[in-house]
């Protein structure tokens, strides 16, 4: 079923799951719309997030467990994580790191452990859902005299000590300084190789929160008019995904020249007839991330614009072909490289052409472990996911990106969100969540 703007409005209570949702940005649809089909439209924004699931204290120890077998084959006697995704991923815990050191402590063997403040063990205990050890510090003491402890306690005085990649460096040295006997590494092949491959509970909440994006990219769409700036654009869909259950929603739009910068410009650009508009958006459910971007035109697309847009989703089909497993993460992006170049953009990282890497692995962070890009050769393997968004730039004229996310199963790539058909119809539509048992 295609929709029109019009007819759009009107659907507030149909599934995005089962449509294709499709219209031309156009100046006559756009001069229909009032604040009354303003008002029509906000039936579309109920909160789609409240049946989803959290991730389960039990998945958080099976994670655990995981971990603990990772650091025996590569000989880790313990990991030191401080707050972020990854220890959220582990623990629960939902904090964030000051000059006052937190840290999560897995041992090879045995419970895990959390240092903190004194003053924060309160807060901190509110989102801890493993585990009861939790080792406090007063102003005046050290958090790596704690941590010894936690280390003597379970037996540990000798061996590596694995840092997750994002420890700071003061937090390392303190550790290492209290612990002279070990020897540290990085934690990466323990980190990485638990978060890297998603469990089904994951792989849920990822599609529900790339449902609120693509949701809310309908609806803003039905509202674009010619006037609005960047900062106008980016409250329509900022309010949009809250209102649709998204946390964390972030957002980026781009408009006319400004679309040739992948990240943005200082530039203030406004919508007009033929203007391009490139938009980067996404949010969190329960801690899992939505990655999508969509390039409308408003009024009558050129030639020129039509074409770019249309080798740039060749593009993304290219990438999505190539993502089968046990394929070289890299070659992902030598495919789309090669396919541009054949066309005249490039070459490599040349403009007019693709400037970034075709995609990056996502998870509870925007940009996680695996990239496709050149030279990557991590396997693919059931369970990654990653963005697929080879962009065009062309300076001083646009830019097109269409990103979706995808996950490897066993049987190949599958998307989350299915693409655009065309310039004419430029939503695209959930897709259905394929998991093997």
């Amino acid at each position: 079923m295609n929709l029109t703007k019009r007819n759009l409005l009107k659907a507030s209570g149909a599934s995005l799951a089962s449509l294709s949702i499709a219209s031309s940005l156009n100046s006559n649809a756009l001069a229909a719309s009032t604040k009354d089909n303003r008002s029509a439209s906000a039936g579309l924004l109920n909160n789609i997030t409240t049946s989803s699931q959290a991730i389960t204290a039990q998945e958080r120890l099976d994670r655990i467990s995981k971990a603990q077998i990772l650091m025996q084959r590569q000989n880790i006697a313990a990991i030191i994580i401080e707050p972020g995704a990854a220890m959220d991923y582990f623990s629960g815990v939902q904090w964030w790191r000051s000059e006052r050191l937190s840290a999560l402590i897995i041992p090879r063997e045995g419970a895990v452990a959390v240092v903190c403040p004194f003053f924060e063990e309160p807060s901190i205990r509110e989102t801890l859902m493993v585990g009861e050890d939790v080792r406090v510090w007063q102003e005046h003491e050290s958090p790596f005299e704690k941590i010894k402890q936690i280390f003597n306690d379970r037996k540990i005085t000798s061996g590596l000590i694995g840092f997750e990649e994002s420890v700071r460096y003061f937090a390392l040295k303190g550790v290492m300084n209290s612990l002279p006997a070990m020897q540290h590494t990085s934690a990466e092949p323990v980190t990485r190789g638990c978060r890297m491959i998603k469990s089904h509970n994951e792989l849920r909440l990822m599609h529900n929160a790339n449902e609120v994006t693509l949701r809310a990219y309908a609806h803003v769409f039905s509202q674009l008019e010619v006037g609005m700036s960047s900062a106008d654009v980016n409250a329509l869909m900022a309010s949009a995904q809250e209102e649709l259950g998204g946390k964390n929603a972030w957002n980026m739009a781009l408009i006319n020249e400004a679309s040739a910068f992948p990240h943005g410009t200082k530039q203030q650009q406004k919508i007009k007839q033929g203007s391009i508009v490139l938009m980067d958006c996404g949010c969190s459910v329960h801690g899992y991330q939505s990655d999508i971007s969509r390039t409308f035109v408003m009024g009558e697309p050129s030639k020129h614009q039509e074409s770019v847009w249309n080798t740039v989703r060749k593009g993304q089909e290219i990438a999505f072909e190539k993502a089968q497993v046990n394929v070289e993460a890299g070659k992902v992006d030598d495919a789309v490289r090669s396919f541009y170049q054949s066309l005249g953009f490039g070459p490599h990282y040349k403009l007019p052409g693709l400037s970034h890497r075709t995609g990056h692995g996502i998870g509870m962070e925007g940009h996680e472990s695996v990239n496709f890009v050149r030279g990557e050769q991590e396997k693919l393997a059931a369970g990654m996911c990653f963005s697929n968004e080879p962009g065009i730039y062309i300076p001083g004229e646009f830019g097109v990106r269409l990103e979706d996310c995808i996950y490897i199963t066993d049987k190949g790539p599958r998307w989350f969100t299915v693409p655009p058909a065309s310039l004419s119809s430029p939503i695209g539509e959930i897709a259905t969540l394929e998991m093997e048992s």
